[in-house]
């Protein structure tokens, strides 16, 4: 709980000095710092991921739900934004995808802390905030696609894409490369390189997101969650890690949190009061969450009503992915209040994980299979 509040409250000391200091002179570097520090999370988002390809066909579903659990805030989001805020359908729909996607590395933190990471509530949302993640990141294109119209170079992205997309599948978990914190910042660093150098030779812009997220895909994973009697408490790629590394970890993190706020443009809210601004982030908040939902109405089969809004209420959290989308938006020169309303409402949605996480364990009660002790106590500990 303590480090959601932390991210929180990092996040919103960006958009202080953001507003406070004028940051112009040093915004590409601070944009490149931002870009590796998105590349290093979702490169551990990618190594989070698990895929079982001799049951593809139990996936579609699991997908068609994450999809529509991510479309639905989104489509809120942005009518909200078109309708209370006179933005235009253009920048509605860019910002309001910061609504979308579940934060998977806060979730799987805090669901592993509360005892609850052999439950069938973990391994569906699980897959689910992943995939909502991997929605979000293809919807991009098209977006990006809605501003600058269609051009070659953006042909060239698309199967640039499908390419990734295939060899993430093709050479999942093959790569056995180091997978220490400090090897996967240097990745992630590689990874920005890699991008500014495609854009700056062919004029080809690809968002750092989806070639991360496949790289972490494509590298080692020695804790197969497939394999719940070897690693039944398991939930991250490392073992109960030193501080040095857990040290590393937290700091890129913060640093993401924090520079995304110094990105905010400065708040400029017209004639609109603090408490209508306020007002308007509460709603935004609520509006968001009530799109998410949509899983309670899904997997009748599989598990109980409790369980299920339980599964629609753990997708609540925002995080990492929600804030590289408002980079992206801020980047194409969207400002205004949408963005700030967006940023704001994503701070207060992370504020919230915590009574979020309570109110799952509290629906789950006793009905949920045990946690046997030991995976407990390192579950917490790693959290």
């Amino acid at each position: 709980m303590l480090r959601v509040a932390l991210y929180s409250a990092v996040l919103i000391a960006g958009i202080v000095v953001s507003q406070l200091t004028d940051l112009s002179d040093i915004r590409g570097a601070l944009t490149t710092i931002t870009l590796a520090c998105l590349a290093y999370i979702m490169i551990e988002v990618g190594l989070e991921f698990t895929l079982n390809k001799r049951r593809l066909g139990d996936y579609g579903w699991d997908y068609l739900v994450a999809a529509t659990a991510a479309t639905f805030p989104w489509i809120l989001c942005a009518l909200y934004f078109v309708w209370l805020l006179d933005a235009s359908w253009k920048e509605a729909l860019l910002v309001g995808r910061f609504a979308a996607p579940t934060s998977a590395g806060v979730l799987f933190a805090m669901l592993a802390a509360a005892g609850l990471g052999t439950t069938w509530l973990f391994r569906k949302t699980r897959i689910l905030a992943i995939f909502d993640d991997l929605d979000t990141v293809l919807l991009l294109v098209p977006l990006q696609i809605m501003f600058v119209g269609f051009k070659p170079e953006l042909a060239f992205v698309v199967l640039i894409i499908f390419a990734l997309l295939f060899v993430g599948f093709r050479w999942l978990r093959v790569l056995r490369w180091p997978t220490s914190r400090v090897w996967l910042l240097s990745y992630g660093v590689a990874v920005v390189a890699s991008c500014a150098m495609l854009e700056h030779t062919t004029n080809v812009h690809l968002e750092v997101l989806l070639p991360a997220f496949v790289l972490g895909c494509m590298l080692y994973n020695p804790h197969d969650p497939n394999v719940t009697a070897e690693h039944a408490h398991e939930h991250t790629h490392l073992e109960p890690e030193s501080g040095t590394a857990q040290l590393i970890d937290q700091t890129v993190k913060f640093a993401f949190m924090f520079l995304v706020g110094c990105s905010l443009p400065q708040i400029e809210l017209g004639s609109m009061s603090v408490a209508t601004a306020a007002g308007h982030v509460v709603a935004l908040t609520v509006l968001s969450n009530i799109g998410k939902c949509f899983p309670m109405f899904c997997y009748r089969a599989e598990a109980p009503l409790r369980h299920r809004i339980a599964t629609g209420i753990a997708m609540f959290p925002r995080g990492e992915v929600g804030a590289g989308v408002l980079l992206v938006a801020i980047g194409y020169g969207i400002t205004g209040l949408p963005v700030t309303i967006g940023a704001l409402s994503l701070a207060l949605n992370l504020l919230l994980t915590g009574p979020f996480i309570a109110i799952v364990i509290w629906l789950l009660g006793k009905e949920e299979e045990p946690v046997n002790t030991a995976a407990r106590v390192t579950a917490v500990r790693r959290a």
